[in-house]
């Protein structure tokens, strides 16, 4: 049975940069606020005219670029993202129309920051099965347009970024590299701790002006649980993958992490035990742009050359769900 390798990535920022100064002249905080709580530094938004697919579109080709190939050799499209352009139908099929192809399967993805990886587990069984070969995973936000950019939204504005990345991923008849090993969970119990209420069908009618008025289309977190448990979760999903695999963390090359906070990634080194040059971060820079953060952070990771051949890479990731997850791959 194949394993499922990486053939190459991409990823697409927005060119508009709002620095943390920026968001001081729209509502109650400062730089050294920000920094202290979040690591962050810097975020790209879009501007008037730019979409979640637009950006997807781009990583897209660079992804296909590098692995030289052309969208037409594809052959299934999964699309992680939790904040689609519509409400329906998902984005898969809006990329699917702007690659230029037809008729291939396109599936969206819903899983918020878990979302690269919960796209990964699911390319990997249809790769290791033989039902695909060619299948491009895309993470994609464009959180800036939902945000509340007010004092009153502040603990959650300014974490947030725009973004897409992604991933050509195809069979390799290599038992010792490509994609080890996925694990996905979740616990719905604590769904209400960072959610958009609304609109949605749950309501009658899903969407009203009351509504908005009470800002239930903006996202509330309930940032002391997320952070406690997504300190706990990630390092116990790194373990679990190195456990399934029969490794250590000295086995560890490069652990990429979900970008969601410097701080909870510090947490996470920390409870792994992995040295800061083990940890990849690059959340300073893009904020927190949840499916999309993992494949954008891989993307830089190896045009630092930070990865090699034979290399062991860990992924991990928590969000909105609760869900979270990890991946072993040997690269």
């Amino acid at each position: 049975m194949p394993h499922t390798q990486f053939l190459a990535t991409g990823f697409h920022v927005p060119a508009r940069v709002v620095t943390n100064d920026d968001l001081a002249q729209m509502m109650d905080t400062s730089d050294e606020w920000i920094v202290q709580r979040s690591g962050i530094k810097t975020r790209y938004w879009v501007d008037r005219g730019e979409t979640g697919v637009g950006l997807a579109r781009e990583a897209s080709r660079k992804a296909l670029d590098k692995a030289g190939l052309k969208a037409a050799d594809l052959d299934c499209i999964i699309y992680c993202t939790c904040t689609p352009d519509h409400f329906e139908p998902g984005n898969g099929v809006f990329l699917q129309r702007e690659l230029g192809l037809s008729d291939i399967p396109a599936v969206d993805v819903r899983n918020q920051c878990s979302g690269f990886i919960y796209g990964l587990s699911i390319a990997d069984a249809w790769i290791r099965t033989g039902q695909y070969k060619r299948i491009l995973l895309v993470g994609a936000e464009v959180h800036s347009r939902g945000l509340d950019k007010t004092s009153r939204g502040r603990d959650t504005a300014v974490l947030f970024g725009d973004g897409a990345g992604a991933a050509v991923l195809a069979p390799i008849d290599d038992d010792g590299r490509g994609v080890l090993s996925t694990h996905i969970f979740a616990d719905g119990r604590y769904a209400e701790k960072l959610w958009v209420d609304g609109p949605g069908l749950a309501h009658d009618p899903y969407v009203s002006v009351e509504m908005l008025e009470q800002g239930l289309h903006r996202a509330v977190m309930e940032g002391r649980d997320v952070f406690k448990f997504a300190s706990v979760k990630m390092p116990e999903s790194v373990a679990i993958a190195l456990k399934a695999n029969r490794l250590t963390p000295a086995d560890i090359k490069l652990l990429v992490p979900h970008q969601a906070n410097l701080r909870i990634i510090e947490m996470v080194q920390k409870a792994t035990g992995l040295r800061e040059d083990q940890v990849y971060t690059n959340i300073q820079k893009y904020g927190n742009t949840t499916a999309a953060s993992i494949p954008i952070a891989l993307d830089e990771a190896l045009a630092e050359g930070r990865l090699k051949q034979g290399d062991l890479l860990v992924l991990t990731a928590f969000g909105s769900g609760f869900t979270w997850g990890s991946a072993a791959i040997r690269w």
